[in-house]
Order: structure tokens, then sequence, then C-alpha cells
């Protein structure tokens, strides 16, 4: 029966004496399994090293180096056996060799509430062999990732939630610092949260779009653009969730100086965390449509945008440039890279549009797209460089798309 070892800390090399009594009365020193019960120090190192000085159950983690009643630093770990140490415990094998019961691969660092039930009557039935050596190594397996991360991967978790329709999307963000692991960790408790949330106007009204911007960009200089400037922060990690031509804004503060990564929320899983086998998506520009002085571009990734949905915002006085994927649809950035790639395909398409249009001449975006592209979409625009934006949004309520928002130099 497995049994706390009696070894002095202090005296790691003194080797105790055993005549402890198992929790089911039978007496350790008769015990055919093994001679004695002394755990070398150099297998406890390992044990506790693993085991992050946490309780290994699955459930538990409870941290067994303190006193949970005063908090003082106090060692109040158990070393339990998986196989049994005395013939008469819990899975106990006669068959197993008596050399490897106290070996790392048949102990478990636990708490004594956790030790206390593996080992009580039935315990065996309750918690298989096969049961414990599980939860050991998946513990063991998480102590090893997260002690793996090295220093400077820390980032500042970024938000933004307006108005989508009638839905609201403050809920979304909870469990959005989770998608940093293990690429990234939160550098801060709090997250940096933009938007108002609970306005009662929708992205229908016609002072939505203006009352927005000129908030997002209030906040984001006073939340974001400070804190750069004054270097507290060195990384950017931005969950977003609103109107496209919004994402796009903030897109645009965010800029392509500061090192940022664009975290895309996945409808299937609901979650922010890449899928471990997402693919990346390539993206294609199509060869412009019409000879008007009016410079167009469509963004045709999450659904397709005919041209007769332009022209009957623009007339047809329109030179119409797309860039699309392969395949369509709002879930389709499975893969970080996918990001990457998009912006590379943005800057190549709005490169041509300003070499036939000029720099000065308006280009007027229509965009269906995955949140995290609009987001990069506005990334990857310079300031100074780059002709003004003209954003559209569509609206079934409003029969398709409509102005709203101009980014030009100062914006």
């Amino acid at each position: 029966m497995s049994e706390q070892t009696a070894v002095n800390p202090n005296m790691p090399r003194i080797v105790a004496e055993v005549a402890a009594v198992g929790s089911d009365g039978e007496d350790a020193t008769s015990s055919p399994f093994a001679p004695i019960r002394t755990i070398s120090v150099a297998v406890q190192s390992m044990l506790w090293g693993r085991a992050a000085a946490r309780c290994q159950r699955a459930g538990c983690n409870k941290p067994v180096s303190m006193s949970e009643v005063t908090l003082e630093d106090a060692n109040m770990a158990e070393k339990a056996h998986i196989r049994a140490f005395s013939a008469g415990g819990q899975r106990a094998d006669p068959m197993y060799p008596p050399t490897k019961l106290n070996e790392i691969d048949n102990l478990m660092l636990l708490c004594h509430g956790c030790h206390h039930v593996i080992d009580q009557q039935g315990g065996a039935e309750r918690y298989p062999v096969e049961w414990l050596r599980a939860m050991k190594q998946q513990h063991e397996a998480r102590v090893a990732l997260v002690t793996g991360i090295v220093p400077g991967l820390r980032s500042h978790v970024v938000t933004y939630g307006a108005t989508v329709g009638e839905h609201t999307t403050a809920p979304v963000f909870a469990n959005a610092p989770h998608a940093l692991f293990p690429h990234r960790i939160p550098a801060e408790r709090n997250m940096i949260v933009l938007g108002a949330q609970g306005t009662a106007q929708r992205d229908r009204d016609a002072a939505f779009w203006t009352r927005e911007q000129e908030q997002l960009k209030r906040q984001f200089a006073r939340r974001v653009r400070e804190r750069l400037h004054d270097r507290e922060m060195d990384h950017l990690s931005v969950f977003a969730i609103a109107p496209q031509p919004l994402l796009i804004q903030l897109g645009v503060l965010l800029g392509d100086i500061t090192s940022v990564d664009v975290y895309q929320r996945h409808r299937a899983s609901e979650s922010w965390a890449w899928p471990e086998t997402g693919a990346t998506l390539s993206f294609t520009m199509s060869e412009p449509v019409g000879h008007g002085a009016i410079p167009v571009l469509v963004m045709s990734v999450s659904a397709e945008i005919s041209h007769e949905r332009v022209t009957q915002v623009l007339g047809r006085d329109v030179t119409i440039w797309m860039l699309s994927t392969p395949t369509m649809g709002n879930d389709i950035v499975k893969a970080r890279e996918t990001i990457k790639a998009f912006g590379e395909a943005a800057k190549a398409v709005l490169q041509a549009i300003q070499l036939r249009h000029g720099i000065t001449t308006p280009i007027h975006i229509f965009p269906a797209m995955p949140v995290s592209l609009a987001v990069e979409l506005g990334r990857v625009r310079m300031p100074k460089a780059d002709a003004p934006w003209v954003l559209y949004d569509q609206h079934a309520a409003l029969n398709g798309f409509v102005h709203a928002l101009t980014i030009s130099e100062e914006a």
C-alpha cells in the first residue's frame, strides 16, 4: 500500500527504517513486493520536477508546496504508488517486478485528499492502473509544454467588438486569451477592450458609422497607441468581431509596423484557437473588368459579389478589380499563414490599381471576407502613400451595399 515517505528533506541521504502500517492495515515491512518503502532522492526529485509541485490527479492540480490554510511554505505532497507497494493494497500485482515499485514510472505526486481517494477501499476499480498512468502522463506533458515556453513570447490581448446587425459581440471574447498558447502567453491578466457594448444604435442607422469610427480612434489612441509609444507593449494579439468597414479601420490603426497576430473565430468549434491541421488558402487577383474612371476592389472571399451589385451603387463608369479564393465561406480561414498570404495578395492588387489610377483617386472597396482578413486588409494600408479608401457595407435591410466609411491619409 502506498504511503507518504517519511524521509527528512533536510537529510536526504538518511535511509529511514520503515515499520509503517499502510492505510489498509497491511504491515509494509512484511510486504513480499519490496524490502523497504524508501524512495531514492533522485526519484523524488524527478517526481517533483515532472509534476511541477502540483497534484497529478486529473481535475485537482492543487499546489502541494504550501499550506492551503496558512499559505506557508510546506511539503503537503504524498508519493503514491500506482501499483501497490504492499500485497493487500489497491492495484497490487504479484507479477510486477519488486525493483520497479519505487521507480518514477510507478509513482504519482498527490495531495493527501487525492491519495486517500485512489487508495481507499474499491480504489482499484474506480482508479485502475491505466487511468492513473494516463493522468500522470497528461499532467507531465502539460508541465513540459508550459515550462518549455521561452521568454519574449508575452503578448497584450486586444479585443474589439461592435454591433453586427442585431447582435452584440461581448460574450465571444471570454476565452480568447487561451488561443495564444503555446505560441504566445498573455502579458496581462486583463484584456484591452475596444468598442462600446449595449449601444442602441445599429449598423443600419445613419449615425452609426461615424460615431463608431470616431470612438474606435479615440479608444485606440488612449488604450493602445500611447502604450506602444511608451514601449509598454511589444506585441499585440487581436480578436475582433464587427462590421467589416470598422474592422478595416482597426487594421489601419494597427498598421504594419507593430508586431501583431490577428485571430479568427472558428464557427464550427466556437473557438479562437487555430486548428492543428488547418490548410493555407491561396488568393487570386482577377483581371480588371471595364475601363471606367472609378476604381473598385471587390473582396469575394466569404461570398461572391457580382458586378451588378457594384454598378447598382456606383453606376457604369467603373473598373472592377477582384481578389478571391477558390473556396468561399465564412469559416474558411483555418491557418494563421492564410492571413499572411492574404496580406501579400491585397498589397499586390492595391499597387496594381494605383499604378493605373494614381494615388489620389479614391479606391472603392466592397468587402465580403472573414473578420481576420478584414483587419489584415487595413494593416497593409500605407497612410502616406496609398489612395483614399471608400468602404461599403452589405445590409439586406437597406437593399444591398451602402457607403460606410472613408479612410484617407488623416484617418
